[in-house]
């Protein structure tokens, strides 16, 4: 398979078909298209390729097909793992589908182009009255098609599910460059195998999401936003169990933040207030949501918290008496990850256990690595009422970086053996990409990696679909270690 370089006449092609402002291969043109967001990666390519519709992709796919030269699927560029970033090849960038094909509200569905920039479908949904609930930090540049190829999470998991759970049609290019159209809007359809969950989360390495049905919900008209400050993780766990027995058909996210994790958010921060007036060693978001506008859900709220704070569960809290206030609660967690970076190098962990384990989990993994390392620093938050904890770890203060991230390696072994005895998972929401695919065989089950294999293998007998990320099939896998670790 031709890896290293591609004839002319296949760009050439390309060019004539797409047009040539869209066959890019300037370096300068193609920069953007090369690096992992955090900047752990950095890959090279033949060029860039914008086809407008699924015919172009289809026939890029043809194209690359016969010449045996790999394709790069790549939307917003907003992963974490490595999983966008072309080592050879051609990368295929869905930035030019973007349109919204349809909206039916009463079907409570929208049907979109793999290149809508997610902000753009909430938006779209909202107009319609009604809610996409898939909601993340990066949602005003992340695509939708990459949100589906990495199974994406974020805050609102708890109520609506993954990205996954938020899908009832796919549109794909396979790898031989025919086009399955599984755009349904059914609700039921038991007709065979569930082929759309064999493409979300697969990060483009068995064919290329153009389109997709989304499910829509009832738009929220009324929240209330509570921030609390607990003892300890255990007793922000027991309030997010109280919260689920009372108002688990309201119960919209609980997030968990530490200490230390405040503290930063506190210091480097923009427009952030200190939400509570004395210091806590954990805290906890909650939010409740209705569509119905006469829900009293802040008096609902008060009194939980106020139960809470008379059995002792919690140490204080506040409740936003506006959507400014909730909003400014709010931007206390989406602050969390940008502001990570001022305190030196950080090693992260995108990990979920059983929610009976999160506990057990956080203080058992932060005592491993504070005695692996002294003066590390421990930022454990997210999702907590899903299970999924963004594990990371800050330098410690005055510790060379590159020396500090060079560590990596050591830590994902502390954490991640941590995570496999509690019954969990090294990636929630994430992905797998390059940065943990060479993990993965010592924590996945064998019998699913082969099955696994043999997917790939099936779809894509060439091997030319993003390859060598999730599973290394030993045919030009590039090497797993981001740049930092190579240091």
């Amino acid at each position: 398979m031709n890896r290293q370089g591609a004839p002319s006449t296949l760009l050439e092609r390309l060019a004539a078909r797409l047009g040539h402002a869209h066959v890019l291969t300037e370096p300068g043109d193609m920069a953007g298209s090369l690096v992992e967001t955090r900047g752990l990666y950095k890959g090279s390519a033949l060029g860039v390729v914008r086809p407008a519709d699924v015919e172009e992709v289809a026939f890029v796919v043809r194209e690359c097909a016969a010449a045996g030269v790999a394709i790069v699927p790549q939307g917003g560029n907003t992963g974490l793992v490595g999983g966008g970033v072309p080592y050879g090849g051609l990368v295929l960038s869905t930035v030019r589908l973007e349109r919204i094909r349809a909206l039916d509200r009463v079907n409570a569905t929208m049907t979109v182009e793999a290149g809508c920039i997610l902000q753009n479908i909430r938006a779209a949904a909202s107009e319609a009255d009604l809610l996409f609930p898939l909601s993340l930090p990066s949602e005003g540049s992340c695509r939708i098609g990459g949100n589906l190829a990495t199974n994406a999470g974020g805050a609102n998991v708890l109520r609506y599910g993954n990205a996954r759970d938020l899908v009832l049609g796919l549109e794909v290019v396979l790898a031989d460059g025919r086009i399955w159209n599984g755009l349904s809007g059914l609700r039921k359809d038991n007709t065979g195998y569930d082929l759309k969950n064999l493409f979300i989360g697969s990060e483009g390495t068995l064919g290329v999401i153009t389109a997709a049905v989304l499910k829509l919900f009832p738009k929220p008209k009324t929240r209330a936003v509570g921030f609390v400050g607990c003892a300890s993780v255990r007793a922000a766990l027991d309030l997010f169990a109280r919260l689920r027995q009372s108002d688990g058909d309201t119960l919209a996210a609980f997030e968990y933040i530490p200490r230390f994790g405040i503290e930063m958010v506190l210091k480097h921060g923009r427009a952030v207030t200190r939400p509570l007036a004395g210091e806590h060693h954990s805290y906890a978001l909650l939010e409740l949501s209705s569509p119905d506008p006469h829900a009293e859900l802040r008096v609902r709220l008060e009194a939980v918290l106020g139960a809470a704070l008379e059995d002792g569960l919690i140490e204080d809290a506040t409740i936003g008496a506006s959507e400014s206030q909730n909003e400014a609660l709010w931007r206390l967690r989406e602050s969390l990850s940008e502001v990570q970076g001022f305190e030196g190098g950080s090693i992260k962990h995108d990990v979920s256990v059983p929610v009976s384990s999160v506990a057990a989990f956080i203080e058992e993994a932060s005592a491993a690595c504070e005695a692996a390392m002294p003066g590390i620093r421990v930022c454990a938050f997210g999702h907590v009422g899903d299970g999924n904890i963004h594990f990371n770890l800050s330098q410690p203060v005055g510790m060379d970086k590159q020396a500090y991230l060079a560590e990596w390696r050591r830590f994902n072994d502390i954490v991640h053996s941590i995570v496999a005895r509690l019954h969990g998972s090294i990636s929630a929401e994430h992905g797998i990409g390059l940065m943990k695919r060479d993990e993965l065989p010592h924590y996945k089950d064998p019998v699913a990696l082969d099955l696994m294999r043999t997917l790939k293998r099936a779809l894509d007998p060439q091997n030319i679909m993003n390859p060598g990320k999730v599973i290394a099939l030993g045919d030009d896998a590039p090497a797993a270690l981001p740049m930092a670790k190579r240091a």
